[in-house]
C-alpha cells in the first residue's frame, strides 16, 4: 500500500503543475480517479502473483515487461506507468476514454444420439419415431462466440457511475447448409452501474429465472425445464446492502413482446407485438460474505406478465386476437463447501414459448388457447480437483395436456444429465456429457434418446 500511496501522490503532483486553463479541474479529477483504479487493479494482480513467486522474485512484478528494477521500497512514476500500460495492452484496446476488451470462445462439439433431437448440434426435445427413428452424428463449430466489453468514462450526471456496454454474437443464426452458418446476435446493450444500482438498455438475458445448469451443451436445457432467454429491454437494478452478510437485489424491466410460435409454418397464424411491453421483475436475497473466495447463498423469486397479438387466416379463429403470457418462478444457489454445491429453478405459467417453456409451445395452433406449463431443474456440482469438475442434474417441462390439442403437440419433456470437464489450462477446457431424454406427444409415439456430447472450448 505504501507503493500505491507514493505512486498516487507522484501522479497527482505530475498532473497538478499544468495550468487550469489547459486541464479543467473536473477532467483532472476524473484522470486521477482512473489512474487510482488502474493502480489498485495492478496491486491486486501483483499480490496474487507474489503468492506463487520466490522471495527474490517478489521485488519485481511478473507483469512488468521491462528490465528488472533494483530492489527498492518504491517505483518511479515511469515504472508504474510502464507496468500499467503493459498490463492494459495484454487485455484491452484504448480509444480516448474508452477501454475495449475483446473476448471469445473457439468452441467445437461432437454429438452422437440414439434417436434424433431437435436440433441435433444441441437438443431442445426428441423427435417422435414417427417423424424420425434413426440415430444421429454431428460435428459442429457454430457455438463459437465473439464479443467485446466496453468500459467508458464515469458520468458526472449519474453521481460518477461507470458507463459501459457489451456486444456479443455467435454463429447459430439461420443457414441453408450447416457449414455456412449465420451470425446470431446475443447481447448488445449500454449500461451505467455502481455498487448500488444499474441501468441498462438493449438486448440481454431476461430478468426472470437467471440461473443456468452447468452443462457443456449450447442450449442449457431450454425447452426441457430451463426458461428464460434474451430480448431487448429497458432494465433497472437496485442493490440494498443491509450488512456484509445480507443484501437484497431488486430487478425490473420493460421488454419487447416477442412471439416465437408459428414462425416459418403454414398454420395461417402470425404473431405480432402487443400494445404493452412485457414486464419482468425479480427480488433476490444474498446471504453470507460476498467477494472473491466467499460462498454466499442466493434465493430469488421472479415473474413476468404481458400479452401477445396474433393475426390469423383460419376459419375457426378471429382475424386478430390477443393472448396473455405470464410466469411465476423461483431460483436458488447454495454452495455447501468450496467444492460442492446445489442450484435449481422452478416455474409455472402459460404462453411461455418465447421464454423457451412449454416445450417451446406458447399458444395451441388449433384452439388458440395459451398452453399452461410447469417445470424446472435441479443440479449438483462438485470439483474433484482444481482442474476436474462435474455437474449432474434433472430437468423437466410438463405442459398441461388439456391445453395441447395438435397430434404432434408436445405434452412432456425431461432429461437426466451428467458431465465431466477438465481444465487443460485456464483458457482451454475439454469435457464429455451423457444425457437421457424423453419427450411425449399428444397422439404420437414418444421420443427417447441417449445423447453423448464431447466439447473442446478455447477462451480468450
Amino acid at each position: 500500500m505504501r507503493r500505491l500511496s507514493i505512486a498516487f501522490l507522484l501522479a497527482w503532483l505530475g498532473a497538478s503543475w499544468l495550468p487550469a486553463a489547459e486541464v479543467p479541474f473536473a477532467a483532472r479529477l476524473e484522470q486521477l480517479e482512473a489512474e487510482t483504479l488502474s493502480l489498485r487493479a495492478e496491486v491486486q494482480t501483483l499480490r496474487a502473483e507474489a503468492a506463487h513467486r520466490t522471495p527474490a522474485q517478489q521485488a519485481v512484478p511478473a507483469s512488468w515487461s521491462g528490465g528488472a528494477p533494483e530492489e527498492t521500497d518504491y517505483y518511479t512514476v515511469e515504472q508504474v506507468q510502464q507496468m500499467v500500460d503493459a498490463s492494459a495492452k495484454k487485455n484491452a484496446w484504448r480509444k480516448g476514454d474508452f477501454t475495449i476488451t475483446p473476448y471469445g470462445f473457439l468452441w467445437g462439439n461432437m454429438v452422437y444420439e440414439t434417436e434424433r433431437s431437435n436440433v441435433g448440434s444441441y437438443a431442445l426435445f426428441i423427435r417422435s419415431p414417427e417423424a424420425s427413428d434413426d440415430d444421429n452424428f454431428v460435428v459442429d463449430g457454430r457455438n463459437t462466440r465473439l464479443g467485446v466489453d466496453v468500459v467508458g468514462p464515469r458520468l458526472w450526471f449519474f453521481d460518477c457511475v461507470q458507463s459501459g456496454g457489451k456486444v456479443e454474437f455467435d454463429f447459430q443464426g439461420s443457414f441453408v447448409t450447416e457449414n455456412k452458418a449465420g451470425v446470431l446476435l446475443r447481447h448488445a446493450y449500454c449500461e451505467v452501474k455502481n455498487d448500488d444500482f444499474r441501468l441498462l438498455m438493449g438486448q440481454t438475458w431476461d430478468v426472470i429465472s437467471p440461473l443456468y445448469p452447468g452443462t457443456i451443451m449450447y442450449s442449457v436445457y431450454w425447452g426441457a425445464g430451463n426458461i428464460g432467454y434474451r430480448r431487448a429491454q429497458l432494465r433497472g437494478e437496485r442493490y440494498l446492502h443491509f450488512s456484509p452478510v445480507s443484501m437484497i437485489t431488486l430487478q425490473g424491466s420493460l421488454n419487447l413482446s416477442v412471439v416465437s410460435d408459428f414462425t416459418g409454418t403454414t398454420d395461417g397464424i402470425e404473431g405480432d407485438h402487443g400494445g404493452w411491453p412485457v414486464i419482468e421483475g425479480r427480488a433476490a436475497w444474498t446471504l453470507g460474505q460476498r467477494g472473491k473466495g466467499c460462498m454466499p447463498i442466493e434465493i430469488g423469486a421472479s415473474g413476468h406478465i404481458g400479452n401477445q397479438a396474433f393475426h390469423a387466416d383460419v376459419a375457426a379463429l378471429p382475424d386478430y386476437f390477443v393472448r396473455p403470457t405470464w410466469s411465476i418462478n423461483a431460483d436458488f444457489r447454495v454452495p455447501i463447501t468450496h467444492r460442492l454445491g446445489v442450484q435449481g429453478e422452478f416455474f409455472t405459467g402459460e404462453n411461455l414459448g418465447t421464454f423457451l417453456g412449454g416445450v417451446l409451445q406458447g399458444v395451441d395452433s388449433v384452439t388458440a388457447v395459451p398452453i399452461r406449463s410447469t417445470g424446472g431443474w435441479v443440479e449438483l456440482w462438485f470439483d474433484w480437483t482444481p482442474r476436474w469438475h462435474t455437474h449432474s442434474g434433472f430437468t423437466i417441462d410438463d405442459p398441461l395436456n388439456s391445453t395441447v390439442t395438435s397430434a404432434s403437440g408436445r405434452i412432456y419433456n425431461s432429461a437426466y444429465y451428467a458431465n465431466l470437464v477438465y481444465d487443460v489450462t485456464k483458457q482451454f477446457q475439454m469435457g464429455v456429457e451423457v444425457s437421457s431424454w424423453k419427450t411425449l406427444f399428444k397422439d404420437q409415439r414418444p421420443g427417447e434418446s441417449v445423447r453423448i456430447e464431447f466439447m473442446a472450448k478455447y477462451g480468450f
